[in-house]
């Protein structure tokens, strides 16, 4: 699988986006750069593209096969595309509050600590449906990380859209997501006119 090990900070930058859409609290120390020139209607498109890619952590591929999803779906392609990254079992996890990032529930994913409906599952692209009950592992509640989930109380608040009990560190999808609910700063329309070319 292929890793993305560009810093952070510096996509964030390049991408002209702030470190708290990903999770990172911390700013950039550097001097912003002189403005550069005018940027092309492709190259716009492209940035869009580029940013929820990033901000949902999939790659080419596996983000051109939500877009194929979404265009046979009913609806607006552009909503029903955010909407399917929203739906990801890692960023469920992370909008619970279980994980700072979405990088870190993706970890926390793939190493096990979370049942879907009582059974374990390990894979970050799963998408979930209405009525999933999401939850750590019995077993896993006793690591160090969910234990100080307990106490501290996580202040990041979960969306209407799902139903979170953080002293059990359980959650309920309670339905699916609107546009307005969606509050990464991605130009939907953008990327699908990109894709349509």
């Amino acid at each position: 699988m292929a890793i993305d090990r560009v810093p952070d900070l510096k996509r964030c930058r390049a991408l002209g986006i702030e470190p708290a859409v990903i999770g990172r609290a911390r700013q950039s120390k550097r001097k912003p750069q002189r403005a550069q020139r005018k940027v092309s209607e492709y190259g716009l498109q492209l940035k869009e593209k580029q940013k929820a890619k990033f901000i949902y952590g999939v790659l080419e591929r596996q983000f051109r096969n939500y877009y194929e999803k979404a265009k046979k779906m009913q609806g607006v392609t552009g909503e029903n595309l955010l909407i399917l990254l929203e739906r990801r079992i890692d960023n469920v996890i992370f909008r619970l509050g279980f994980a700072n990032t979405r990088r870190q529930a993706r970890q926390i994913v793939t190493h096990g600590h979370i049942t879907v409906n009582g059974k374990r599952l390990d894979i970050p692209s799963a998408l979930v449906k209405v009525g999933d009950v999401v939850e750590v592992c019995e077993k896993s509640q006793t690591n160090e990380l969910f234990k100080a989930m307990k106490e501290t109380n996580n202040a990041l608040s979960a969306p209407a859209w799902l139903e979170s009990d953080q002293a059990n560190l359980k959650g309920n999808v309670v339905r699916f997501p609107s546009r307005d609910e969606i509050d990464v700063p991605i130009n939907e329309q953008s990327i699908i006119e990109l894709y349509s070319r």
